[in-house]
């Protein structure tokens, strides 16, 4: 609209000032009475000097619309600004044995926004906007039904991650913000395994690699022969009176080492959680307890393989291992948790993919009763370029370890579609 009402100001002063010069209605007078003698000459000095004044009005009238162009576009995005996101619809079901649970067929959405601002080229200040409408297994911890597609917003599109990162010197970078988790900002990436549940997010989202959204910074290096160190501080409580980093604030910080190649990566992280920092994703409820005074120092290997060529019947392979030793704790006071991915790449048509992955939860030494898993699969189909629909089952034995809960085995179902923009 502000387009076409531009050109038709422009046209219109154009067409009224022909008029003017040209006179047609003087010329038709003209030639249908042939009476008026009076003749005016022109010679090529006048032409030029009434063209420029014409030529001149034009170009007045034409920056005033550059004018109220430049106002309407102050109002908008930077030019160093991008905002890319994405919608999954999500429709399943799971069923849990021996429990008289039974989750009716739930039928869900996910929108996600990503702002990206540069203000020197090399800088960025990341703002993710998120909201949804999941629930009930799609958003529970006790089965590690916990979707990674869910968010539970009740439709309120709300700031999920908000920081600003940027570079010092040519290998090192900083991160620091009020909403960020400690795994946006390791050197190594520790795993290639895309999950469906988030329990399988980074290897194993359990003690180690376990985060939640909060303030907190953090540094990286990364070498040009692959190595890469990194240490970062998350802490919960910083926007109450509590306060960041306090005793009464739960305090997670996690040093990575790491070594990349294009077609392997191998690290170890030590992960120091404080005042009683948990994580629910990868872990069965004892093994997610921290008695004593709530810290604990964790440990956690990665390491991943792919091959050279997709396509092939040798998938890539994702590794990983936990140990989690509680402090100032009677009796049992570790846990462990492991985990395997694995992914085939164009699978059966280019840009698809078919990914298993099963693992053991964070599960405490004494549960020697039973033997918790969890597992899934899923084929991943790319209908487009921004199309994706991808069906999956997952499920688990004794997920839920002991505690009351042994012999309640589960299974999942789900159908997502993923529209991207």
């Amino acid at each position: 609209m502000l387009v076409a009402s531009a050109s038709i100001c422009l046209i219109a002063p154009i067409a009224a000032q022909a008029s003017d010069v040209l006179n047609l209605e003087g010329m038709n007078d003209y030639r249908s009475s042939k009476k008026s003698s009076s003749k005016r000459y022109f010679d090529s000095n006048t032409f030029v000097n009434e063209v420029n004044e014409e030529l001149a009005t034009l170009k007045g009238r034409v920056d005033g619309i550059e004018a109220i162009q430049n106002d309407f576009e102050a109002g908008s995005f930077s030019e160093t600004t991008t905002l890319d996101g994405k919608v999954i619809f999500t429709i399943g079901a799971v069923t849990v044995e021996e429990a008289g649970i039974s989750e009716a067929t739930k039928a869900t959405y996910m929108w996600q926004g990503n702002l990206n601002t540069s203000f020197t080229g090399d800088d960025n200040l990341y703002v993710r906007l998120k909201t949804g409408n999941a629930g009930g297994w799609q958003t529970g911890y006790t089965y590690g039904t916990y979707l990674s597609s869910s968010k539970g917003n009740n439709d309120d599109i709300k700031v999920d991650k908000i920081w600003y990162t940027f570079p010092v010197g040519e290998r090192h970078t900083v991160w620091i913000g009020p909403k960020i988790e400690n795994y946006y900002m390791h050197g190594t990436t520790p795993s290639i395994y895309k999950p469906i549940t988030k329990q399988f997010t980074l290897g194993g989202n359990g003690a180690a690699y376990g985060a939640s959204t909060n303030p907190g910074f953090g540094w990286a290096y990364k070498a040009d022969n692959g190595f890469a160190v990194s240490s970062n501080v998350v802490s919960k409580e910083g926007d109450s009176t509590l306060g960041w980093g306090t005793d009464e604030s739960d305090t997670s910080w996690a040093t990575q080492v790491g070594y990349t190649k294009p077609n392997y990566s191998a690290s170890v992280i030590l992960n120091m959680k404080y005042n009683g920092w948990t994580d629910s994703y990868y872990t069965t409820p004892l093994g997610k307890l921290r008695p004593g005074d709530g810290n604990s120092t964790n440990i956690g290997l990665r390491g991943w393989w792919r091959p050279e060529d997709s396509g092939k019947a040798t998938p890539s392979i994702s590794l990983g291992y936990d140990t989690s030793e509680v402090d100032g704790a009677a009796g049992a006071s570790n846990t462990t948790a492991y985990f395997v991915g694995l992914t085939w790449e164009d699978a059966f048509n280019p840009d698809d993919r078919l990914g298993i992955a099963f693992g053991q939860p964070q599960t405490r030494e004494d549960e020697t009763t039973v033997d918790p898993i969890a597992w899934e699969a899923y084929y991943s189909y790319q209908l487009n370029d921004s199309v994706n629909v991808t069906p999956a089952i997952f499920g688990g034995s004794d997920r839920a370890g002991s505690n009351g809960r042994q012999g309640r085995d589960h299974l999942g179902a789900v159908l997502e579609t993923t529209f991207k923009f």
